[in-house]
């Protein structure tokens, strides 16, 4: 599951609408609703964030954040190292083979570690 597909499912079963009546209103299908809801898709496109937010009537500021969710929503993600150090190209690769058994907890250090280094020294 993707962050989008986690906001997209609460807002809809908080106005307690199927994904069937939701595709219908928005104009795409069932199945897509399905698959970006379980991370199967990638980040949907600007019209489909816009039509998303007039459907459940989101005020500006909660649609800017669904906009943000939905831009750290891509499932397959690519790290271009070219140019960078063997280091870097070394260490994304070993992320990618990791990823997937790292324990919440050590996905919460390398968060907070990449949050830290953001914030002016």
């Amino acid at each position: 599951m993707t962050p989008f597909g986690e906001a997209l499912r609460r807002l809809r079963e908080k106005k307690g609408v199927s994904q069937k009546e939701m595709a219908a209103a928005i104009g795409v299908s069932p199945a897509y609703l399905s698959a970006l809801e379980h991370g199967r898709k990638g980040k949907p496109n600007f019209d489909f964030l816009q039509r998303v937010a007039g459907y459940f009537n989101i005020i500006w500021d909660e649609a800017e954040e669904l906009f943000a969710i939905a831009g750290v929503s891509d499932p397959r993600v690519v790290v271009d190292t070219a140019g960078l150090p063997a280091e870097y190209t070394a260490f994304a690769n070993e992320l990618a083979r990791r990823i997937r058994t790292l324990p919440p907890d050590v996905l919460k250090q390398l968060n907070d570690l990449l949050e830290a280094a953001k914030k002016p020294a």
